[in-house]
């Protein structure tokens, strides 16, 4: 994900953190890779809930349970991290 794309999600997810953000996803392979697939997820259930087509409710709410279980693992590392 580019900084640019970077900035503006975590601007909305994670204000607090936006600085240490960055540095994290730099230096944190794990952080890094949560980061990325929280993404993607995100980017999925934005198609699946657009598609007029998509009956397919309970998997929206599996992947969002997915991603809602990744935000709240990226905001304990942060808290973590920044506390220390």
């Amino acid at each position: 994900m580019k900084t640019k794309e970077c900035n503006k999600k975590t601007k909305f997810m994670f204000p607090e953190f936006r600085d240490l953000i960055p540095k994290l996803r730099e230096d944190n392979p794990h952080f890094a890779k949560m980061f990325e697939e929280h993404e993607q997820l995100d980017k999925t259930v934005m198609q699946l809930e657009l598609d007029p087509l998509s009956q397919i409710r309970d998997d929206i709410e599996v992947l969002k349970r997915k991603k809602l279980k990744l935000k709240d693992q990226m905001y304990l590392m942060l808290q973590k991290i920044q506390s220390s």
